[in-house]
């Protein structure tokens, strides 16, 4: 337990000095030679043009997620007009790759601390910390990594195929991600930051677990 203690203590440092510092912290996503058919199922993944919407059906749940998620993101970007495009933009292209839009807030947090123009040593671009080797894998050399949704769309996808690559398994895929594979420093980053966080319970979901236990 004494150890168990210490690791999550160094790893809830190591999330506040990344947030205090809003350095980048992507390590660097690692060149693959990739099959034609995958290529072009890359290049179809990322050139939809639709317009973001907030897929949560209910119209109450839609605005409670809203609200709460801009609480807690208010003090990274103050512009409520802006944080609301960017909190929608997430949901949408998390949902659309079939991710957790909680966390991909959570590595965005870890990737960048919600800097749109963050690069990092490794020359990873955006709130997604994606690689520029990305746009030639893609065939699509005039895209702007540092436009908001070109940026989130780019970095859904490409953690959608590495999840795709790794059976769905996420401490595998978050390690490609960052080009730290096998190594647990930076997948428990992320999971820490998406719990603590950027964690969610739909209302409808919340209630009816309350109803089951009271039953019981």
């Amino acid at each position: 337990m004494p150890r168990l203690a210490t690791a999550l203590a160094t790893v809830a440092t190591a999330i506040l000095l990344a947030a205090a510092s809003g350095a980048a912290r992507a390590g660097a996503q690692q060149y693959e030679p990739l099959a034609a058919s995958v290529r072009a199922a890359l290049h179809a993944a990322v050139s939809d043009a639709a317009a973001p919407t907030l897929p949560i059906a209910d119209a109450g749940e839609r605005s409670r997620w809203l609200n709460e998620m801009s609480r807690r993101l208010e003090r990274r970007i103050p512009d409520p007009a802006y944080r609301t495009e960017l909190l929608t933009s997430i949901h949408y292209e998390a949902t659309r790759a079939g991710l957790d839009p909680q966390l991909v807030l959570g590595l965005i947090q870890v990737e960048s601390n919600f800097r749109k123009y963050a690069i990092s040593q490794a020359g990873a671009r955006g709130f997604m910390q994606v690689m520029p080797f990305w746009l030639k894998v893609m065939e699509r050399p005039d895209d702007n990594l540092f436009h908001l949704r070109t940026n989130l769309r780019y970095g859904c996808t490409i953690l959608r195929h590495y999840l795709d690559i790794e059976k769905g398994d996420l401490f595998r895929a978050l390690g490609r991600y960052n080009g730290s594979l096998g190594r647990p420093e930076y997948p428990n980053i992320v999971r820490t930051a998406w719990e603590r966080s950027w964690s969610w319970r739909p209302e409808q979901l919340a209630a009816g677990t309350l109803t089951a236990s009271a039953r019981n």
